[in-house]
């Protein structure tokens, strides 16, 4: 007979398990962390993206401008401030260290400086995380972000929110090798083409002066300049237009030719973010399905329906040091002679993923950051390697 009870606990204590595993896997061998100069990348608040964008306005200009457009103005300002307000106290924290500190934006971040530093720490949220961790392309510099408004925000990236609350005492830790790394994998993309054209990764934030290095436009193969530490994307940039692709996995001798709405490849580090929003399922979906068994979806002490959605949510994250990729293929057209050949699984994992492109205007998107044209015969290989994952910090107290 079926009781809702016993199958909440059994799905809850096989969730716990599952969990578990994501602190397993961290690297133990800690020594102190080497803080002679650190390079703070400091977030590009929405005040001062207008005020660059509008340099010739005035600030009551710029004022009546935002206003115009719905924006609060003091709270655009509020929150500027309240940034620059915590970077400044960690840079006075880190400098009374005895650490070298410079800061940059996403405008003035170079190559240059960040291999002069020993440490990059990115101060905003998830945003500038990602934008700090494509300039380090090695597993020796680590990075460590830590959130500017934890009161208002919790990213996945950043340090906890106790981090952000009391700096001085994680700044300690640091440099005591109070601490675990945790190395985070990220994906290198092969991408080969038939035809020249540029590989230039196009910023997608809109705003002048964020480079990365470049390649030459020339066919054959190429690694791109940028590994992803959340997703790749691939799929016609038009979102109503049905993208062409063909998948091959893990080198085997099958091809499926694909007609969906793109495709996501994520890491663990990413499987919190749109991974989760592609494959979350909605607990008024579960209860449907609990009505078609005859089942009573709201039985039990709790909802069964959300019970069995937050449980099945919970087990799409996976370790962010996993090695394998999750790929999902996005609104798959499965009629008539599609997918062909069939039994692909629209969700699954691999370690070696192959795209080819039969698209007329598509893109292969790095974190949500960077695009780079991806159309009819180009070629995608998406690995994880080991001397490509990100070096981070985990504070297990």
């Amino acid at each position: 007979m079926y009781t809702p009870t016993t199958l909440s606990k059994n799905i809850f204590s096989g969730l716990a398990n599952s969990l578990n595993v994501l602190t397993k896997n961290f690297c133990n061998d800690v020594q102190p962390l080497k803080l002679e100069k650190a390079l703070i990348v400091s977030k590009l608040s929405r005040y001062e993206f207008e005020r660059t964008k509008h340099k010739g306005l005035s600030e009551k200009g710029l004022e009546s401008l935002l206003r115009k457009r719905g924006s609060n103005y003091e709270k655009l300002v509020s929150f500027h401030h309240l940034h620059k307000e915590f970077e400044e106290n960690l840079k006075n924290i880190i400098l009374a260290s005895g650490t070298e500190v410079e800061i940059v934006n996403r405008l003035s971040c170079t190559n240059e400086k960040v291999d002069k530093a020993d440490i990059i720490i990115p101060i905003g949220g998830d945003g500038t995380f990602l934008m700090a961790a494509s300039r380090v392309l090695d597993n020796k510099k680590p990075v460590i972000g830590f959130n500017s408004d934890p009161n208002r925000s919790e990213g996945y990236l950043c340090l906890p929110r106790k981090c952000s609350l009391s700096p001085e005492e994680t700044i300690r830790k640091l440099k005591e090798g109070k601490f675990q790394w945790l190395m985070r994998s990220r994906i290198r993309i092969t991408l080969e083409v038939e035809e020249k054209y540029c590989l230039f990764p196009q910023s997608l934030h809109h705003v002048d002066g964020h480079c990365l290095p470049s390649l030459k436009s020339h066919s054959g193969k190429n690694v791109l300049p940028v590994l992803s530490l959340n997703e790749v994307f691939m799929g016609e940039t038009l979102s109503a237009r049905v993208s062409h692709l063909k998948m091959r996995l893990n080198n085997s001798e099958q091809v499926t030719n694909l007609k969906c709405s793109g495709i996501c490849i994520s890491t663990g580090t990413g499987s919190t973010s749109w991974h989760l929003s592609i494959n979350r399922i909605s607990s008024q979906s579960i209860a449907e399905v609990l009505r078609l068994l005859s089942i009573n979806p709201n039985s039990g002490k709790e909802n069964l329906a959300s019970t069995l959605a937050d449980s099945y949510n919970k087990n799409l994250i996976f370790r962010p040091d996993d090695t394998r990729m999750g790929y999902t293929i996005r609104d798959l057209i499965s009629s008539g002679v599609w997918p062909n050949p069939k039994g692909i699984n629209q969700r699954g994992f691999a370690s070696k993923i192959e795209v080819r492109s039969h698209c007329y205007d598509a893109s292969l998107v790095v974190d949500g950051g960077f695009s780079f044209p991806f159309n009819d015969g180009a070629l995608a290989v998406l690995e994880i390697l080991p001397e490509d994952a990100l070096r981070t910090v985990l504070f297990t107290d």
